[in-house]
């Protein structure tokens, strides 16, 4: 069988002396990996960079077979990401946590969601907030998605300040006071309808809240932990 797609590199290891198996988050076909033949050649290794936009081609005599991958490269995101440290750990970290979807069971929306960020991974001063908004959008694909449209507690949909830990969802100021030690912070950048700048304490609270359900929803129950690459973008912020 053939398939044609357009695809995010996720990772590339080396398969053999010139060979490379790619993992790739695409469009239609979702998370799916294949044998790029001469892929740790000197053409081919700067298009198997982490979150590089590519064209696909992939052919197996069976749908569950590890098929054979051609790539051409549509945008060369990891050339731009490389400049800044803290953009390339997040965009070491985007392509960790993207491999935590299902294999080959499409998300379109996340994927239109993930070129978005990539395409802005030379604005620095947006950046991050762009980066903590993935994990976000990531959550919801996993099915454990946060509600941050209205209180959980009074149904107000304005001075939203934290999340419950149990529910997932937003809770106001008012209503979450006598139990402040015991929610989530929720910067207002995550908030529906919010610009896209955020402070340096905003992104590390925003962090630690995408974080928190990722850790205890997503990794502890696979005996995982959040990747290295995330807590530099969190030391740095």
């Amino acid at each position: 069988m053939e398939w044609r797609d357009e695809g995010i590199v996720l990772t590339a290891r080396p398969h053999g002396e010139t060979s490379a198996v790619v993992d790739l988050l695409t469009r239609r076909h979702g998370r799916s990996s294949g044998l790029v033949r001469g892929g740790r050649s000197r053409r081919l290794r700067p298009v198997l960079q982490i979150g590089n936009h590519v064209d696909v081609v992939w052919k197996a005599r069976l749908a569950d077979h590890l098929g054979n991958c051609t790539l051409e490269l549509r945008g060369a995101y990891a050339a731009r990401a490389i400049e800044n440290r803290v953009i390339l750990s997040g965009l070491q970290s985007l392509a960790s946590l993207a491999r935590l979807l299902p294999e080959r069971d499409p998300h379109p929306e996340l994927f239109e969601v993930t070129l978005f960020v990539l395409s802005l991974v030379d604005e620095v001063e947006i950046w991050p907030a762009l980066y903590v908004r993935w994990e976000l959008a990531l959550l919801g694909e996993l099915g454990v998605g946060l509600d941050l449209a209205s209180c959980a507690a009074t149904g107000a949909t304005d001075d939203l300040a934290f999340v419950s830990p149990r529910s997932r969802r937003a809770v106001s100021r008012t209503a979450g006071a006598p139990y402040a030690d015991r929610l989530l912070a929720l910067p207002a950048f995550l908030l529906p309808g919010a610009g896209r700048s955020a402070s340096a304490d905003d992104i590390r609270d925003g962090l630690a809240l995408t974080g928190f359900f990722l850790t205890r929803d997503v990794l502890e129950p696979r005996q995982m932990a959040l990747p290295e690459a995330r807590r530099q973008v969190l030391a740095a912020s």
